[in-house]
């Protein structure tokens, strides 16, 4: 057992989506490791997954991202 115990930081009226328990808390109560946010409302914070994907969509089509893989020159 711990003996000390790291207490959640956050204001009141942030949300956040665990992705440990799939849900979404007011306040952080999860570990940051495994949570999402701030978000500013529940409603955005229930949103949270669907936000990271289109998000990791248009990053992975970003051009600026996509560089061509370097050439092997032992080949």
């Amino acid at each position: 057992m711990a003996l000390f115990k790291r207490k959640a930081t956050g204001k009141s009226g942030e949300w956040f989506y665990c992705l440990a328990h799939h849900t979404v808390e007011e306040g952080p109560e999860c570990p940051a490791k495994d949570r999402l946010g701030p978000y500013s409302s529940r409603a955005e914070a229930e949103q949270a997954m669907d936000t990271a994907r289109e998000r990791n969509e248009r990053w992975e089509n970003d051009p600026r991202w996509n560089e061509p893989a370097p050439r092997d020159e032992t080949e």
